[in-house]
């Protein structure tokens, strides 16, 4: 799977370890080392990945991800000597789809840059079926979401959370569950980060984030997609 991978590091030794591990990989790589070139590289040449590194000159990498994420659904995975949870989670809720703590392996993080083009990019030999609840329509063969008829831009992970659900339409999934659909076996990753996917994803899918009506938390258990005919009700 070639890709175009922007790793914006102000490590210059971290970065041309990154990029000779991704080259190895087969993909193309563009390094740069502050957080506005990375936004402006992005403009000019629409990767598939960004990888960003979160302490950076000039713009920090959590910015450059919020700059990111106001125009463009591309994949995000952030790296960062910051290991506490809220640190992780800030930059969940910035939009970005993984996260990777300092020190790391390199065969781990090209692991995850794998899983994160995957999901990603439309599979081409992937099901043709759209999945649906009530209004809102997850297609999976084209990595697209509507609802009531209209588009609606999900990063990789809110993309792959909702697909998940959407799948099982009325059916709770706990968070562990849905950790794995989108993150699978993971030492950085807490089950807190899929509460900031689901907020994201209901501002983008309800009528009144505050008051969900289709993205419902089932108290105690988990979450579940609500559609007209499932024989469920929001709860």
């Amino acid at each position: 799977m070639c890709a175009h991978v922007l790793v914006a590091e102000d490590d210059v030794n971290q970065a041309d370890l990154i990029r000779r591990y991704l080259e190895h990989e087969g993909h193309f790589v563009r390094v740069v080392h502050d957080g506005r070139a990375a936004v402006e590289e992005h403009h000019r040449e629409r990767p598939d990945l960004v990888v960003l590194d979160v302490m950076m000159p000039v713009m920090s990498g959590l910015e450059a991800c919020r700059t990111l994420r106001a125009e463009s659904d591309v994949a995000v995975l952030m790296l960062t000597a910051r290991s506490t949870e809220e640190d992780l989670l800030t930059g969940l809720d910035l939009g970005a789809d993984d996260y990777v703590t300092k020190p790391y392996s390199p065969r781990e993080l090209m692991a995850r840059v794998r899983t994160l083009l995957r999901r990603s990019r439309r599979d081409p030999d992937g099901p043709d079926r759209v999945l649906r609840a009530g209004p809102v329509a997850v297609d999976p063969s084209r990595h697209a979401v509507r609802v009531d008829g209209e588009p609606v831009e999900c990063t990789p992970a809110e993309f792959q959370l909702l697909a998940a659900l959407a799948a099982r339409p009325g059916r709770v999934l706990t968070r562990a569950q849905l950790l794995e659909y989108i993150h699978g076996m993971s030492r950085f990753i807490t089950e807190r980060t899929i509460d900031v996917h689901v907020k994201n994803l209901r501002k983008k899918l309800e009528p009144n984030p505050r008051k969900p009506v289709r993205l419902v938390t089932v108290y105690g258990v988990g979450y579940k997609l609500v559609g007209a005919g499932d024989g469920t009700s929001p709860g």
